[in-house]
């Protein structure tokens, strides 16, 4: 959601006003009506309603590569600064052209001391966690344990029962065509009532992924199965796949088969509701209804898991999908599997450009400056992250960020222009493209109409829970 009236949250004068139960929540009369269609996407992470066929992403990104100059290192500094200044808080990012690398932070890390962002610090980085998973479903694939078009009730036949657990396939899972609903909003009844006061309840509440799984399957289905419709449970279901084929934890599992051979240093799942390293203060404002917002960097994240659990560097990230898009963590079928998509959405008009296609655990996205890549977004609350990659992974960024859900509402429900989602855009567009794109362009070329069932770019992007 977007924000012209308020391009930076309300910062107090005293940090126990940022995460004390003491801070105000605001209750517009409008606030069900408004969020209950935009939470779904919230869930852990949500992206523009921008991307191309499979085939297009691929052509159009190779023949970028031949043209596409090195990295300005100026220009990005400038543009990530740019993300600050707009009202963002603090983020800071990794960009890599071949062995050329660069790094920057911005702004702070606690809005209340100053101090300051760095560009080595973990962060939560959400939905990215699909990723991961499916590579992990895939490597079981490849050995010829899973059928990506076999159905889960074969796997699973006393959770996911009946019709369900015929006609739903695990690649339905991977890909979020199999109709069954998010979890989110029953695992944190409230939320959409008083968010500050439900989030806050829940920081250290623990949720078993059979208790998220149920919750998902018993809620009713947003979309017809078939149809592209992001959903966690998706991602629940199939670590709990990967369990029963393994006979793993499945988070241990990735640990071992995806993040180690990946050779990521600073990427884990937590065991604890506290990150290991140097990170930041995570902000969740909620849509301004958690007003100051609130810093939930400590959360106990049992409720992403293989959905959305992990923790990462910008640095861990690029390595991860260079190595994934180079053929290092599956082989040729897999990734080609891996990248073959659906529509993210309904086109508005007959003919329209559907310009974001979902993989599994994979998406392929257009840019404002044209160009296509391949990666993932991810959010929990009060953290962001988006990492995307040319096809061949060769030039990637990510990028970290610690204030969530800062977009607002007009009385009738309707998004608000904000400073910051074009700000964003333009040094993610431009550390991919080397184009100098400005903010303005970003919101004129990165922000058409936003179909109704999609959420806006920036729920899905680094800034909300998906």
């Amino acid at each position: 959601m977007r924000s012209t009236r308020t391009t930076r949250p309300a910062q107090p004068e005293h940090s126990s006003d940022l995460t004390g139960p003491a801070a105000t929540t605001r209750r517009p009369a409008r606030t069900a009506a408004v969020l209950s269609t935009t939470l779904l996407a919230l869930s852990l992470g949500v992206l523009p309603a921008h991307a191309a066929d499979a085939t297009g992403a691929a052509s159009a990104s190779a023949v970028a590569l031949h043209h596409r100059p090195a990295l300005d290192r100026e220009a990005l500094r400038g543009t990530l600064d740019a993300f600050h200044a707009a009202g963002m808080y603090g983020a800071f990012a990794a960009v890599r052209d071949g062995s050329e690398r660069w790094r920057g932070a911005t702004g702070v890390a606690d809005p209340a001391t100053g101090r300051p962002m760095s560009p080595d610090f973990e962060h939560r980085v959400g939905s990215i966690t699909k990723t991961f998973t499916a590579v992990a479903v895939l490597q079981q694939v490849e050995r010829g344990r899973i059928d990506l078009d076999a159905p889960v009730g074969r796997y699973l036949p006393d959770l996911v029962t009946g019709e369900r657990g015929e006609k739903v396939t695990v690649r339905m899972l991977l890909n979020h065509t199999s109709g069954i609903a998010d979890y989110i909003l029953p695992a944190f009844p409230g939320l959409l009532q008083d968010p500050g006061r439900t989030l806050d309840e829940n920081r250290l509440r623990h949720l078993a992924p059979e208790e998220l799984a149920r919750l998902g399957l018993a809620a009713p289905p947003v979309k017809e199965r078939g149809k592209h419709s992001y959903s966690n449970t998706n991602y629940i279901l199939a670590g709990l796949v990967l369990e029963r084929v393994t006979g793993q934890d499945p988070e241990a599992y990735i640990t071992r088969h995806v993040i180690r051979r990946a050779g990521l240093g600073h990427t884990y799942f937590p065991d604890s509701p506290s990150l290991k390293g140097r990170h930041a203060g995570m902000y969740e404002s909620f849509f301004g209804l958690i007003d100051p917002p609130r810093d939930y960097s400590t959360y106990d994240m049992s409720w992403g898991g293989t959905a959305g659990a992990l923790v990462s560097t910008t640095n861990d990230l690029n390595t991860f999908y260079r190595k994934l898009l180079g053929g290092k963590l599956l082989g040729p079928a897999a990734l080609r599997a891996m990248k073959t998509t659906v529509p993210a959405y309904e086109p508005e008009q007959p003919g329209e450009e559907v310009a974001m296609r979902y993989g599994l655990g994979l998406y392929t996205l257009k840019m404002p400056s044209g160009g296509w890549y391949w990666g993932h977004d991810g959010a929990v609350f009060g953290a962001g992250t988006w990492s995307l990659a040319t096809e061949d992974g060769r030039r990637q960024v990510s990028v970290a960020y610690n204030l969530m859900k800062y977009q607002r509402f007009d009385e009738q429900g309707r998004p608000l222009p904000d400073p910051i989602t074009p700000a964003l855009y333009a040094f993610v567009d431009g550390a991919l493209s080397g184009a100098a794109t400005t903010p303005a362009e970003g919101l004129r070329s990165a922000a058409p109409a936003v179909p109704a069932d999609l959420p806006p770019l920036v729920d899905r992007l680094p800034g909300v829970q998906r």
